[in-house]
Protein backbone atom coordinates (compact mmCIF):
# COMPACT_ATOMS: atom_id res chain seq x y z
CA UNK A 1 0.00 0.00 0.00
CA UNK A 2 0.98 3.64 -0.40
CA UNK A 3 0.53 5.35 2.95
CA UNK A 4 0.91 8.95 4.03
CA UNK A 5 2.09 9.84 7.53
CA UNK A 6 1.88 13.21 9.26
CA UNK A 7 2.64 14.56 12.73
CA UNK A 8 0.32 17.33 13.92
CA UNK A 9 -0.18 19.54 16.97
CA UNK A 10 2.59 20.39 19.39
CA UNK A 11 5.87 18.55 19.01
CA UNK A 12 6.96 16.08 21.66
CA UNK A 13 9.69 13.48 22.25
CA UNK A 14 8.88 10.16 20.63
CA UNK A 15 7.59 11.32 17.25
CA UNK A 16 10.76 10.29 15.45
CA UNK A 17 10.87 6.80 17.03
CA UNK A 18 7.26 6.32 15.91
CA UNK A 19 8.04 7.40 12.35
CA UNK A 20 10.99 5.01 12.38
CA UNK A 21 8.83 2.12 13.64
CA UNK A 22 6.14 2.71 11.02
CA UNK A 23 8.55 2.99 8.11
CA UNK A 24 10.85 0.11 9.04
CA UNK A 25 8.14 -2.42 9.77
CA UNK A 26 5.96 -1.16 6.95
CA UNK A 27 8.67 -1.60 4.33
CA UNK A 28 10.42 -4.71 5.66
CA UNK A 29 7.34 -6.76 6.57
CA UNK A 30 4.55 -5.45 4.36
CA UNK A 31 6.36 -3.84 1.43
CA UNK A 32 4.45 -0.58 1.88
CA UNK A 33 5.48 2.71 0.30
CA UNK A 34 5.42 5.82 2.48
CA UNK A 35 4.90 9.51 1.80
CA UNK A 36 5.87 11.98 4.50
CA UNK A 37 3.29 14.77 4.80
CA UNK A 38 5.15 17.79 6.14
CA UNK A 39 4.02 20.33 8.74
CA UNK A 40 0.95 18.43 9.86
CA UNK A 41 -2.24 18.96 7.88
CA UNK A 42 -0.60 21.89 6.12
CA UNK A 43 1.04 19.25 3.92
CA UNK A 44 -2.42 18.27 2.67
CA UNK A 45 -3.33 21.88 1.96
CA UNK A 46 -0.23 23.39 0.36
CA UNK A 47 1.96 22.32 -2.58
CA UNK A 48 5.45 20.82 -2.28
CA UNK A 49 4.99 19.59 1.30
CA UNK A 50 5.03 15.85 0.65
CA UNK A 51 8.04 13.64 0.00
CA UNK A 52 8.98 9.95 -0.18
CA UNK A 53 9.89 8.45 3.19
CA UNK A 54 12.35 5.55 3.16
CA UNK A 55 14.31 3.56 5.71
CA UNK A 56 17.33 5.74 4.92
CA UNK A 57 15.34 8.79 6.04
CA UNK A 58 14.82 7.20 9.46
CA UNK A 59 18.44 6.37 10.20
CA UNK A 60 19.76 8.01 13.36
CA UNK A 61 16.45 9.60 14.40
CA UNK A 62 15.60 7.24 17.29
CA UNK A 63 17.18 9.42 20.04
CA UNK A 64 16.16 12.77 18.53
CA UNK A 65 13.35 14.95 19.86
CA UNK A 66 10.88 16.77 17.62
CA UNK A 67 9.80 15.37 14.27
CA UNK A 68 11.63 15.09 10.95
CA UNK A 69 8.31 15.77 9.20
CA UNK A 70 7.64 19.06 10.95
CA UNK A 71 4.33 19.86 12.60
CA UNK A 72 1.69 22.54 13.01
CA UNK A 73 -1.10 23.17 15.49
CA UNK A 74 -2.80 25.76 13.27
CA UNK A 75 -3.32 23.91 9.97
CA UNK A 76 -6.91 22.72 10.46
CA UNK A 77 -8.46 21.97 7.02
CA UNK A 78 -11.91 22.70 8.41
CA UNK A 79 -10.80 26.10 9.74
CA UNK A 80 -7.93 26.94 7.43
CA UNK A 81 -6.51 30.46 7.53
CA UNK A 82 -6.45 32.26 4.18
CA UNK A 83 -5.81 35.88 3.38
CA UNK A 84 -8.71 37.74 1.80
CA UNK A 85 -8.65 41.47 1.16
CA UNK A 86 -5.56 41.79 3.32
CA UNK A 87 -7.10 39.98 6.29
CA UNK A 88 -6.75 36.45 7.63
CA UNK A 89 -10.06 34.58 7.65
CA UNK A 90 -10.93 30.95 8.35
CA UNK A 91 -12.48 28.80 5.65
CA UNK A 92 -13.51 25.15 5.38
CA UNK A 93 -11.03 23.83 2.82
CA UNK A 94 -11.36 20.18 3.72
CA UNK A 95 -12.32 19.23 0.14
CA UNK A 96 -8.85 20.50 -0.80
CA UNK A 97 -7.30 18.04 1.67
CA UNK A 98 -9.34 15.22 0.11
CA UNK A 99 -8.18 16.26 -3.36
CA UNK A 100 -4.53 16.29 -2.23
CA UNK A 101 -4.97 12.82 -0.69
CA UNK A 102 -6.15 11.55 -4.07
CA UNK A 103 -3.50 13.48 -5.97
CA UNK A 104 -0.78 11.77 -3.91
CA UNK A 105 -2.42 8.43 -4.76
CA UNK A 106 -2.55 7.41 -1.12
CA UNK A 107 -4.30 4.24 0.02
CA UNK A 108 -4.40 5.48 3.61
CA UNK A 109 -3.18 8.13 6.04
CA UNK A 110 -1.51 7.72 9.44
CA UNK A 111 -2.16 10.78 11.61
CA UNK A 112 -0.02 11.19 14.73
CA UNK A 113 -1.10 13.75 17.28
CA UNK A 114 -3.22 14.76 20.24
CA UNK A 115 -6.89 15.57 20.59
CA UNK A 116 -6.88 18.25 17.90
CA UNK A 117 -5.02 16.23 15.27
CA UNK A 118 -7.04 13.07 15.92
CA UNK A 119 -10.36 14.95 15.97
CA UNK A 120 -9.51 16.35 12.54
CA UNK A 121 -8.59 12.84 11.39
CA UNK A 122 -11.99 11.61 12.54
CA UNK A 123 -13.71 14.33 10.52
CA UNK A 124 -11.58 13.57 7.46
CA UNK A 125 -12.70 9.95 7.73
CA UNK A 126 -16.22 11.27 7.26
CA UNK A 127 -15.12 12.69 3.90
CA UNK A 128 -13.95 9.28 2.76
CA UNK A 129 -10.26 9.44 3.64
CA UNK A 130 -8.99 6.15 5.03
CA UNK A 131 -7.14 7.22 8.18
CA UNK A 132 -5.74 5.65 11.34
CA UNK A 133 -4.23 7.44 14.31
CA UNK A 134 -1.46 7.30 16.90
CA UNK A 135 -1.96 9.28 20.13
CA UNK A 136 0.75 11.59 21.49
CA UNK A 137 0.73 14.45 23.97
CA UNK A 138 2.85 15.45 26.94
CA UNK A 139 -0.39 16.18 28.82
CA UNK A 140 -1.46 12.50 28.78
CA UNK A 141 -5.08 13.64 28.54
CA UNK A 142 -6.57 11.42 25.81
CA UNK A 143 -9.35 9.20 27.13
CA UNK A 144 -8.84 6.48 24.54
CA UNK A 145 -5.46 5.38 25.92
CA UNK A 146 -3.97 4.93 29.37
CA UNK A 147 -0.78 6.71 28.31
CA UNK A 148 0.55 8.73 25.42
CA UNK A 149 4.19 8.90 24.40
CA UNK A 150 5.89 12.19 25.17
CA UNK A 151 4.46 12.24 28.68
CA UNK A 152 7.24 10.26 30.35
CA UNK A 153 9.98 12.48 28.92
CA UNK A 154 8.21 15.69 29.91
CA UNK A 155 7.49 14.29 33.37
CA UNK A 156 11.16 13.44 33.86
CA UNK A 157 12.23 16.95 32.82
CA UNK A 158 9.69 18.66 35.10
CA UNK A 159 10.80 16.49 37.99
CA UNK A 160 14.43 17.44 37.39
CA UNK A 161 13.44 21.11 37.24
CA UNK A 162 11.72 20.86 40.62
CA UNK A 163 14.79 19.09 42.01
CA UNK A 164 16.97 21.98 40.86
CA UNK A 165 14.63 24.58 42.33
CA UNK A 166 14.87 22.87 45.71
CA UNK A 167 18.52 23.81 46.17
CA UNK A 168 18.08 27.51 45.43
CA UNK A 169 14.81 27.70 47.36
CA UNK A 170 16.44 26.15 50.42
CA UNK A 171 19.48 28.41 50.16
CA UNK A 172 17.40 31.60 50.18
CA UNK A 173 14.29 30.48 52.10
CA UNK A 174 12.23 31.37 49.06
CA UNK A 175 8.83 30.29 47.83
CA UNK A 176 9.45 28.88 44.36
CA UNK A 177 6.49 28.63 42.00
CA UNK A 178 7.04 26.44 38.93
CA UNK A 179 4.46 26.65 36.13
CA UNK A 180 3.98 23.42 34.19
CA UNK A 181 1.98 22.69 31.04
CA UNK A 182 -1.50 21.24 31.38
CA UNK A 183 -4.55 22.99 29.96
CA UNK A 184 -7.39 20.90 31.33
CA UNK A 185 -5.53 17.92 32.80
CA UNK A 186 -3.00 18.05 35.62
CA UNK A 187 -1.24 14.70 35.13
CA UNK A 188 2.13 16.29 34.32
CA UNK A 189 2.03 18.66 37.30
CA UNK A 190 0.69 15.99 39.63
CA UNK A 191 3.24 13.31 38.77
CA UNK A 192 6.28 15.59 38.63
CA UNK A 193 5.10 17.44 41.73
CA UNK A 194 4.94 14.23 43.73
CA UNK A 195 8.19 12.88 42.24
CA UNK A 196 9.97 16.18 42.87
CA UNK A 197 8.69 16.63 46.41
CA UNK A 198 6.59 19.77 45.86
CA UNK A 199 4.86 21.08 48.97
CA UNK A 200 1.87 22.45 47.05
CA UNK A 201 0.42 21.01 43.81
CA UNK A 202 -2.24 22.98 41.96
CA UNK A 203 -4.07 21.37 39.04
CA UNK A 204 -7.09 22.33 36.89
CA UNK A 205 -9.24 19.58 38.40
CA UNK A 206 -9.05 21.11 41.90
CA UNK A 207 -9.72 24.88 41.98
CA UNK A 208 -7.60 26.33 44.78
CA UNK A 209 -8.21 28.64 47.73
CA UNK A 210 -5.39 31.10 48.37
CA UNK A 211 -6.04 30.87 52.12
CA UNK A 212 -5.25 27.15 52.11
CA UNK A 213 -1.93 27.71 50.34
CA UNK A 214 -0.98 30.61 52.63
CA UNK A 215 -1.67 28.47 55.68
CA UNK A 216 0.57 25.70 54.30
CA UNK A 217 3.44 28.12 53.61
CA UNK A 218 3.17 29.76 57.02
CA UNK A 219 3.23 26.38 58.75
CA UNK A 220 6.43 25.53 56.91
CA UNK A 221 7.83 28.92 57.93
CA UNK A 222 7.77 27.88 61.57
CA UNK A 223 10.18 25.02 60.87
CA UNK A 224 13.92 25.03 60.34
CA UNK A 225 13.42 24.63 56.60
CA UNK A 226 11.04 27.45 55.73
CA UNK A 227 11.25 27.33 51.92
CA UNK A 228 8.34 26.03 49.84
CA UNK A 229 7.97 24.57 46.35
CA UNK A 230 4.69 25.07 44.49
CA UNK A 231 3.99 23.16 41.26
CA UNK A 232 1.10 24.72 39.33
CA UNK A 233 -0.51 23.74 36.03
CA UNK A 234 -0.96 26.45 33.43
CA UNK A 235 -4.68 25.63 33.55
CA UNK A 236 -5.02 25.84 37.35
CA UNK A 237 -7.30 28.56 38.66
CA UNK A 238 -8.70 29.83 41.99
CA UNK A 239 -12.15 28.92 43.24
CA UNK A 240 -14.62 31.32 41.67
CA UNK A 241 -11.95 32.52 39.22
CA UNK A 242 -10.87 31.72 35.67
CA UNK A 243 -7.77 30.40 33.92
CA UNK A 244 -4.93 32.76 33.01
CA UNK A 245 -4.88 33.61 29.31
CA UNK A 246 -1.93 34.87 27.27
CA UNK A 247 -3.78 35.06 23.96
CA UNK A 248 -7.45 34.77 23.05
CA UNK A 249 -8.76 32.26 20.54
CA UNK A 250 -9.83 34.92 18.05
CA UNK A 251 -6.26 36.23 17.97
CA UNK A 252 -4.88 32.85 16.82
CA UNK A 253 -6.24 32.03 13.34
CA UNK A 254 -6.83 28.34 12.67
CA UNK A 255 -6.61 27.14 16.27
CA UNK A 256 -9.95 27.98 17.86
CA UNK A 257 -8.47 27.67 21.36
CA UNK A 258 -6.97 30.14 23.79
CA UNK A 259 -3.27 30.16 24.65
CA UNK A 260 -2.91 29.72 28.38
CA UNK A 261 -0.10 30.99 30.57
CA UNK A 262 0.62 33.14 33.57
CA UNK A 263 -1.01 31.01 36.26
CA UNK A 264 2.26 31.04 38.23
CA UNK A 265 2.50 34.84 38.22
CA UNK A 266 -1.17 35.24 39.16
CA UNK A 267 -0.62 32.96 42.14
CA UNK A 268 2.64 34.66 43.14
CA UNK A 269 1.09 38.13 43.00
CA UNK A 270 -1.77 36.99 45.22
CA UNK A 271 0.56 35.26 47.68
CA UNK A 272 2.63 38.44 48.00
CA UNK A 273 -0.35 40.08 49.72
CA UNK A 274 -0.37 37.44 52.44
CA UNK A 275 3.21 36.35 53.14
CA UNK A 276 6.53 38.15 53.60
CA UNK A 277 8.68 35.46 52.01
CA UNK A 278 10.51 36.13 48.76
CA UNK A 279 8.61 34.57 45.85
CA UNK A 280 10.08 33.56 42.51
CA UNK A 281 8.24 32.15 39.46
CA UNK A 282 9.77 29.75 36.93
CA UNK A 283 7.84 28.99 33.74
CA UNK A 284 9.14 25.80 32.14
CA UNK A 285 7.31 26.51 28.88
CA UNK A 286 8.49 24.76 25.75
CA UNK A 287 11.50 23.28 27.50
CA UNK A 288 9.04 20.56 28.48
CA UNK A 289 8.59 19.58 24.83
CA UNK A 290 12.25 19.47 23.85
CA UNK A 291 15.07 17.00 24.12
CA UNK A 292 15.44 13.35 23.26
CA UNK A 293 12.82 10.84 24.41
CA UNK A 294 13.32 8.61 27.44
CA UNK A 295 13.66 4.87 26.94
CA UNK A 296 10.01 4.45 27.97
CA UNK A 297 8.81 6.93 25.35
CA UNK A 298 11.04 5.46 22.65
CA UNK A 299 9.59 2.04 23.37
CA UNK A 300 5.95 3.15 23.54
CA UNK A 301 6.23 5.26 20.39
CA UNK A 302 7.92 2.43 18.49
CA UNK A 303 5.24 -0.03 19.59
CA UNK A 304 2.49 2.41 18.56
CA UNK A 305 4.15 2.85 15.18
CA UNK A 306 4.37 -0.89 14.59
CA UNK A 307 0.88 -1.62 15.92
CA UNK A 308 -0.83 0.99 13.72
CA UNK A 309 0.18 -1.08 10.70
CA UNK A 310 -1.96 -3.91 12.04
CA UNK A 311 -4.92 -1.53 11.90
CA UNK A 312 -4.08 -0.78 8.28
CA UNK A 313 -3.74 -4.48 7.47
CA UNK A 314 -7.08 -5.29 9.11
CA UNK A 315 -8.89 -2.34 7.55
CA UNK A 316 -9.60 -0.73 10.92
CA UNK A 317 -9.86 2.75 9.48
CA UNK A 318 -11.06 5.61 11.68
CA UNK A 319 -9.40 3.92 14.66
CA UNK A 320 -6.29 4.68 16.65
CA UNK A 321 -3.72 2.65 18.53
CA UNK A 322 -4.10 2.67 22.32
CA UNK A 323 -2.49 1.29 25.44
CA UNK A 324 -5.01 -0.16 27.87
CA UNK A 325 -4.28 -2.24 30.93
CA UNK A 326 -0.70 -2.68 29.74
CA UNK A 327 -1.70 -4.07 26.34
CA UNK A 328 -1.70 -2.54 22.87
CA UNK A 329 -5.17 -2.36 21.35
CA UNK A 330 -7.26 -0.08 19.16
CA UNK A 331 -10.19 2.25 19.78
CA UNK A 332 -12.38 4.43 17.62
CA UNK A 333 -10.97 7.84 16.74
CA UNK A 334 -14.14 9.24 18.27
CA UNK A 335 -12.62 8.29 21.64
CA UNK A 336 -9.78 10.76 21.09
CA UNK A 337 -12.27 13.61 21.28
CA UNK A 338 -12.95 12.94 24.94
CA UNK A 339 -10.63 14.45 27.54
CA UNK A 340 -9.10 12.40 30.32
CA UNK A 341 -8.48 14.27 33.55
CA UNK A 342 -7.03 13.64 36.99
CA UNK A 343 -9.45 12.05 39.45
CA UNK A 344 -9.42 14.34 42.52
CA UNK A 345 -10.39 11.33 44.63
CA UNK A 346 -7.88 8.97 42.98
CA UNK A 347 -4.93 7.27 44.62
CA UNK A 348 -2.29 9.74 43.46
CA UNK A 349 -4.05 12.74 44.98
CA UNK A 350 -5.17 10.79 48.04
CA UNK A 351 -1.73 9.46 48.88
CA UNK A 352 -0.05 12.81 48.21
CA UNK A 353 -2.45 14.47 50.64
CA UNK A 354 -1.72 11.79 53.21
CA UNK A 355 1.94 12.84 53.03
CA UNK A 356 1.11 16.47 53.64
CA UNK A 357 0.99 17.84 50.10
CA UNK A 358 -1.44 20.75 49.79
CA UNK A 359 -3.76 20.96 46.76
CA UNK A 360 -5.26 24.30 47.66
CA UNK A 361 -8.66 22.85 48.51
Amino acid sequence: MRLGILTGGGDCPGLNPLIRGVVKRGILEFGHEFVGIENGYQGLMEPDLARPLTINDTRGILPKGGTILGTSNKANPFQYSVRENGKLVERDLSPQALAKFKELKLDGLIAVGGDGTLSIAHRLAGLGIKVVGCPKTIDNDLSGTDQTFGFDTARAFCTEAIDRLHSTAESHDRVMVVEIMGRHAGFLTLDSGIAGGADVILIPEIPYRIESIVEKIKRRGTRKRSFSIIAISEGAFPQGGTVSVLQKAEDIPGRGVVRLGGSGKVLADELAHHIEAEIRVTVLGHLQRGGGPTAADRLLATMFGCRVLDLVRDGQWNHMVALRDGKLTSVSLAESRKERTVDPAGDSVRFAKSMGVNFGD
